[in-house]
């Protein structure tokens, strides 16, 4: 029996339990869309851009913990989504890529929309510096190997994207239907190293013998879906745990022993308390920039004298920017599972660590204490603080938050409590403006039960409006929360502190403050949209948007104050030699 390609693709993705796919059209695919508008068991959620489309997949994989799938054209179709792709990669997150190209006929030829000034034929090629593989189908009865290849490699070892670039003509070629049955026959679940309990009993009993432990943790803990396995490890070994931002909810903000989130924008606390360390075990995290303070050893990390132990999937973030005296190489859910067993074969009693925890508690009254007098701010524009404050009063414990950049991802990272793992997407690797808003229909999409709040600047909204077009016709209730400070905030806060102007990063208009009226722009897509008027306003209009349960604006303006920082980024020592500089206020 022979039937479509395009066909056959859909049924594929059928029997895969794929439910949604985010995409645009084009004349590369529109094969495929045919296919998928008789689909019962998939939803086509229509973008107006191939950047959100590739934004909310992202979103969506992170709730589902599934590779999310989009579909795009071929050309500036493959370009738009390519931001969106890359930010997935960084953050290690799963996600098929199905795009349309050019006849297979015509490479070479020059045909309408061909990437060609260097090489025919070839656009797959753009994606291969950030997706861990990329795929050109040359022949209708590759394509069944190639789908079942491309889904096992996102979701497996390290999930990522991965590319299926797919000439137009093979989309409307007959194959043999049963190269795609006999997939059925494979399992879909590839099991993931783990760790022997020889191993697990060294690093337990090295953590037991250390003065100071802590562990330290990141987004590989969420991908694993290992917060539980983590959470019990830490209640029975009582070691306080860090985070990157990435890592942030893996240990809810309330446990006793979560100090928070290290690196640039943490507190000193935290930071010393990592760098006065004489043993980390680091989880799931890769040691980035941000998150230890360009690795300058007098901030947050300094190794040596602090010893690592590293449990990472991916072999080679063992080693890469620390000196390691223990790596292994795991999936940190099962890894997780050997170490609270050995643990408590040797520790049949759960260790206690009072004094840590009281000092976790000081610090986090001082720390609240602090910003009391910014959280209760009547100033409008607000405050950010006070924003944050009232946003966490008003949700629900396990709704989720998507950031962009900025005040939204930096002071959220420091200040936002998240009480849920995998409660907050924000763009880590990538640090990708107008990932926010895309994300948040992603998330809805993927958990519709749950409250979705994007908190983003106006700058990052100003991306991709176009967001709200999707979430009209798609009917998909997230609340976009634009924490409008008239400005690309944070980098006009260095500008004025290192070279004191902020040419070309704040928005005016004849030298006047400017921006455009969200909430009517929001009402012009079809969308509620509310321009907040005072501080007042704010807590009682966002308690509203979440009763509406249909998509909401609220256009709130914000101070542009900076995130306080206590770590250090030598971008600092690049504008400022010498100097101790970081950001200053712009109102």
């Amino acid at each position: 029996m022979r039937d479509l390609v395009a066909n056959q693709l859909i049924k594929y993705l059928e029997r895969r339990g794929v439910k949604h796919i985010f995409g645009l059209c084009g004349h590369t695919n529109i094969a495929v869309l045919a296919a998928l508008s008789k689909s019962e068991k998939i939803r086509f959620i229509n973008t107006r851009h191939e950047q959100i489309a590739s934004h909310a997949a992202d979103g969506y994989a992170r709730v589902t913990k599934k590779a999310a799938v989009v579909l795009s054209h071929l050309g500036p179709g493959l370009t738009n989504a390519a931001t969106g792709v890359a930010n997935a990669a960084l953050d290690s997150i799963p996600m098929v890529v199905i795009a349309g190209d050019v006849p297979s006929h015509y490479f070479g030829k020059h045909p309408h929309q061909e990437v060609n000034l260097h090489a025919d034929g070839s656009q797959w090629e753009i994606y291969r510096p950030f997706v861990k593989r990329a795929w050109r189908v040359d022949r209708p009865d590759l394509m069944p190997e190639i789908l079942e290849k491309a889904f096992a490699l996102a979701e497996s070892g390290r999930p990522g994207p991965v590319l299926v670039d797919v000439p137009m003509d093979i989309f409307s070629k007959e194959v043999d239907v049963e190269l795609f049955d006999r997939l059925d026959l494979n399992n879909k679940f590839i099991h993931k190293p783990s760790l022997d309990e020889e191993l697990a009993a060294k690093i337990i009993s090295t953590l037991a013998a250390a003065k100071n432990p802590v562990i330290h943790v990141g987004g590989g803990i969420i991908l694993a879906d290992a917060a539980k396995e983590l959470q019990e490890f830490v209640d029975h070994m009582a070691i306080p745990v860090s985070h990157s931002l990435m890592g942030k909810g893996a240990l809810p903000d309330d446990h006793p022993l979560t100090l928070g989130m290290t690196g640039f924008w943490g507190t000193k606390f935290i930071n010393d308390s990592c760098k006065n360390a004489d043993y980390i075990l680091g989880l799931g995290t890769s040691f980035k920039e941000a998150d230890c303070s360009s690795w300058y050893p007098e901030f947050t990390f300094s190794f040596p004298p602090t010893k690592l132990i590293h449990i990472d999937i991916d072999p080679s973030e063992i080693g890469r920017n620390y000196p390691t005296e223990i790596g292994a190489v795991a999936d940190l859910k099962q890894a997780l599972t050997v170490l609270v067993r050995v643990a408590k074969k040797l520790y049949p009693v759960a260790r206690k660590n009072a004094a840590m925890e009281q000092t976790i508690a000081n610090q986090r009254k001082d720390f609240k204490a602090n910003n009391a007098k910014m959280e209760q701010s009547d100033a409008f524009p607000m405050m950010p603080e006070r924003i944050l404050a009232d946003v966490r009063a008003v949700l629900p414990r396990n709704a989720i938050i998507t950031t962009d950049v900025g005040w939204n991802k930096n002071g959220v990272g420091q200040q936002f409590p998240i009480y849920e793992p995998g409660s907050i997407l924000t763009p880590g690797g990538y640090a990708t403006m107008g990932f926010g808003s895309p994300a948040a229909l992603g998330a809805k999409v993927a958990d519709p039960d749950r409250v979705v709040v994007s908190l983003i600047g106006d700058g990052g909204f100003g991306q991709n409006p176009a967001v709200l077009a999707t979430a009209a016709i798609e009917n998909i209730p997230a609340i976009f929360l634009i924490m409008n400070n008239r400005a690309f905030g944070t980098i006009a806060g260095l500008e004025k502190a290192h070279y004191d102007t902020t040419f070309g990063t704040l928005f005016e208009k004849d030298g006047e403050s400017y921006s455009p009226d969200y909430a009517a722009i929001a009402k012009a897509y079809g969308v509620e949209g509310v321009k907040i008027q005072s501080a007042a306003e704010f807590k009682p209009a966002l308690e509203a948007a979440i009763k509406a349960n249909k998509p909401y604006v609220l256009d709130v303006s914000m101070i542009n104050n900076p995130v306080p920082t206590a770590g250090h980024w030598n971008i600092m020592d690049i504008y400022s030699p010498g100097k101790k500089v970081h950001h200053v206020s712009t109102n």
